[in-house]
């Protein structure tokens, strides 16, 4: 592997030069040198030693991403495609910026202690946070945090959102004004100050103000791996009186379709299904799911956004941002005549 002193010689020019071309401190560095510098670092496959480099400026250039799961959790982030998306866009905006993503699981707060003794990472990216001891050991890090999707309000936290009870609401109505009376509710467990009680309260409320019975049979709560998620669907199709499902993730919708099918009932002549994230699997389920969109592309964006500038020390003009949803129809949901 070639080293700075390699480079050096190759062109001609004292160590110093060199790093300063690579660090971005080549002002006085002639634009003929700067580009004959930047030849030899092609040509010699020149790699910076990251480790080194954020020994002298205390600075990692790395960020973590960390996700709190819960042991009972059979999934990994990684397998939601709805996560992948939305970590990819967060990888692609910090390497546009001069950062790199470490991903990691954590189950405890030992296990996030333990992650921050053995790494120096520049900032952090939190997601599936609540109100509990984990998010109590947040509050006393000193380093840049961003919540994903959190209900936890901390002043000194910047927080990406999104219109999660908006879009409970808006696909559960969307099935009512379809004529559905008996609409299930399905979604990972629901936990208190989360995204899904938000997406909850959302179908409860829809449900009341048409005049529907708000019944708990009717909630279907598992884990959002595939076994899990296609028993709920068996399970749905069981029931006589549900002709409708809202869940609360289209990984989890595309399973409750299986299922169904798998029973021997059809999407949706026998039963309707919407999801929530309009990830691309929902162009190829059949038949393709109706859901509620959100823009993971730009979550990931605006996310990375406000962790630079709190890097940067820039002043934030706002600390959270709620980003909104809209309801994408498709084919997975017919109108059920018997109320429409």
């Amino acid at each position: 592997m070639s080293t700075i002193k390699d480079i050096a010689n190759a062109v001609g020019v004292s160590c110093t030069t060199v790093s300063n071309v690579i660090h971005g401190r080549a002002g006085r560095v002639s634009a003929e040198t700067i580009e004959l510098i930047n030849d030899a670092i092609d040509r010699l496959g020149y790699v910076p030693n990251m480790s080194a480099r954020s020994l002298v400026s205390s600075s990692s250039k790395v960020i973590g991403m960390i996700s709190h799961l819960t042991s009972n959790k059979k999934e990994t982030i990684i397998e939601d495609p709805f996560h992948s998306a939305f970590i990819g866009s967060i990888e692609k905006t910090l390497r546009e910026n001069g950062y790199y993503l470490m991903l990691r699981a954590v189950e405890t707060t030992a296990d996030l202690s333990a992650f921050l003794r053995n790494w120096n990472v520049d900032g952090l990216f939190f997601t599936g946070v609540f109100e509990d001891e984990f998010y109590t050991t947040l509050k006393d890090l000193n380093i840049p945090i961003v919540l994903i999707d959190s209900y936890v309000p901390d002043s000194n936290m910047c927080n990406i959102g999104l219109e999660d009870y908006n879009g409970g609401y808006t696909a559960t109505k969307y099935l009512i004004d379809q004529g559905h009376r008996k609409i299930a509710f399905a979604s990972p467990p629901i936990k208190i100050r989360g995204v899904v009680s938000e997406r909850f309260q959302g179908y409860k409320d829809a449900l009341a103000n048409a005049s529907i019975e708000f019944k708990p049979e009717l909630v279907f709560e598992q884990e959002l791996d595939t076994e899990t998620t296609i028993h709920s669907g068996r399970r749905i199709a069981e029931r006589t009186d549900i002709t409708a499902v809202f869940a609360t993730a289209d990984i989890l919708a595309a399973g409750i379709m299986a299922g169904i099918e798998q029973s021997g009932k059809r999407v949706p002549e026998d039963i309707s299904v919407i999801g929530f994230d309009d990830i691309n699997l929902c162009r190829l389920t059949s038949p393709t799911l109706t859901t509620i969109h959100q823009d993971a592309p730009l979550k990931g964006k605006l996310a990375v956004n406000f962790l630079i500038d709190m890097l940067d020390k820039n002043p934030l003009k706002e600390r959270s941002v709620i980003l909104p949803i809209r309801l994408v129809e498709r084919d997975s949901v017919k109108k059920n005549h018997l109320h429409a």
